[in-house]
């Protein structure tokens, strides 16, 4: 079920904004301190009213206690200064007064209803019984009265003597409870002020509910800004309005996501250039096979008696261009499936030096046309747990390109070598070598670095690779987990790395 209404929720898109959940934020955070503010300045004032009001009718009460003492109110009621009193209490506070004896019974009562009676309240019971001079408080919010209980204390003097002595040694004072008053005072004048505040504190509060709201919905939108003039660069470049790396200032996150989205788009530029150069290349290398064919039919056409050695030739040559064709194509498609992601390795234990010589041995005859010395330095057996085809095809493609950008007369040499934890294939030549503004571009796809030596020359470009190898063993102890292939160009021919 709850999943359900969160699945629910994110169907609406306003619940999903960004821009929403930010003035949600900004707008919250504003308001709870203001409603946090409101009812904790009214419960204050509320609380420091009622002690007031407490305090103040206390002293009042102690006051109308001393009296009663002083007038023996308890035993004879006929004072009229009291009854005065009492009714003047009760008047101003707007409440009811009540004289209770030590045996609970009501002496007087300014409402004149429970005159007479007996009385059991445990907060009167409370205070004749537990000897205390401290006054009890009740407030009553809900009815909206606080209810005050005094003790009514008559003091008396003890004599305290020593001994046999006559002379007065001291005198101590005693206090006791005679009676209780026991008082009901309205709240309302409280209640009254604490509405009209809480009025007017309502008031302040919606004007600062709008003031948030309006700040929130600017804080919001200015803070979605450079958010929507991101999305807005990035929409023109999925049109196709621009090509340019989009600019996003203000915010830290909104530099990070341009600059993978320009990562993302130069990379993409280099993938759509490095395709329309490879659609280029290969309708050069596919139309020159076609058209000398294509030369040599027409000719055999336009000649019907030519002799039968002309026909013989002019189809040796045909086949020669479909080998050519064939093999271009062939290339193509090796290289298609080498890039794929799920290509699968064949992986089987390999003697790495037999399988280069093996190379080596194809290789040589198109080094020889040119006079190219081709050497292979082995500084010790290599075994390693590889796909052999692949790796071939790589190593091939490395040491090939390495004769077919030679000068002629040139030199070639492959090394192989190992340590602990991997193995190494140099290739090393004299050739002509990469540029140094072209050295960052040498893993781009079907890129060539001279177009048009390229295409007279044919083949793909070579590029510095690393493969991961399963098992890769040597004369240490230590099985190598690499296989790090280099192409490098070096006139002089240095001495290997180790």
């Amino acid at each position: 079920m709850r999943d359900k209404i969160l699945e629910s929720i994110r169907k609406f898109s306003v619940v999903r904004s960004l821009r929403m959940r930010l003035f949600l934020i900004i707008f919250i955070v504003g308001i709870v301190p203001c409603v946090v503010l409101h009812y904790g300045i009214l419960s204050n004032y509320e609380e420091r009213a009622v002690e007031v009001r407490e305090a103040e009718v206390e002293t009042q009460l102690r006051a109308l206690a001393n009296h009663l003492i002083t007038y023996d109110y308890l035993s004879d009621q006929s004072s009229e200064l009291i009854g005065a009193e009492l009714s003047e209490f009760s008047a101003l506070y707007d409440g009811r007064i009540l004289v209770i004896s030590d045996h609970l019974k009501v002496i007087k009562d300014t409402y004149s209803m429970s005159d007479g009676k007996t009385i059991v309240s445990p907060d009167v019971v409370s205070c004749l019984t537990q000897d205390s001079t401290e006054s009890s408080y009740n407030y009553d919010r809900r009815d909206g009265f606080i209810e005050i209980v005094t003790p009514i204390i008559s003091t008396s003097y003890a004599d305290s003597r020593d001994g046999e002595e006559e002379n007065v040694q001291g005198l101590e004072e005693e206090g006791v409870i005679k009676g209780v008053l026991l008082a009901s005072v309205s709240t309302v004048t409280i209640r009254t002020t604490l509405g009209i505040l809480s009025r007017k504190a309502m008031l302040l509060e919606v004007i600062l509910i709008l003031a948030v709201f309006i700040i929130s919905l600017v804080l919001s939108t200015i803070m979605m800004r450079p958010f929507e003039s991101l999305s807005e660069e990035i929409a023109a470049v999925k049109a196709g309005y621009s090509t340019e790396p989009i600019k996003a200032p203000a915010f830290l996150e909104t530099e990070q996501i341009a600059d993978a989205f320009n990562q993302v788009l130069a990379r993409m530029n280099a993938i759509d250039e490095s395709r329309q150069e490879f659609v280029s290349n290969v309708s050069h290398e596919l139309k020159t096979p076609m058209t000398s064919m294509k030369v040599l039919a027409d000719s055999l056409v336009q000649q019907p008696d030519a002799p039968i050695e002309m026909y013989r030739e002019f189809m040796v040559d045909i086949k020669n261009e479909v080998d050519r064709e064939n093999q271009i194509i062939s290339e193509l498609l090796t290289l298609v499936r080498m890039d794929r992601k799920d290509s699968e390795l064949n992986l089987k234990d390999v003697n790495v030096n037999e399988m280069i010589e093996s190379i080596l041995r194809r290789i040589r005859p198109i080094a020889q046309n040119r006079d190219i010395e081709l050497t292979l330095v082995s500084m010790r057996d290599v075994y390693a747990q590889i796909d052999e085809v692949k790796m071939t095809m790589v190593i091939t493609n490395l040491i090939e390109n390495a004769v077919k950008y030679n000068r002629d007369h040139g030199k070639v040499r492959v090394t192989i070598n190992a340590d602990p934890y991997n193995f190494y294939v140099i290739v090393e030549d004299t050739g002509v070598g990469i540029p140094q503004d072209s050295l960052d571009k040498i893993y781009d796809r079907f890129y060539r670095v001279d177009k048009s030596r390229s295409r007279e020359v044919g083949g793909t470009e070579a590029r510095d690779l690393v493969f991961p190898s399963q098992r890769a063993s040597s004369c240490s102890t230590t099985a190598p987990s690499t296989c790090r292939v280099f192409w490098v160009r070096a006139p002089d021919l240095p001495s290997p790395c180790p």
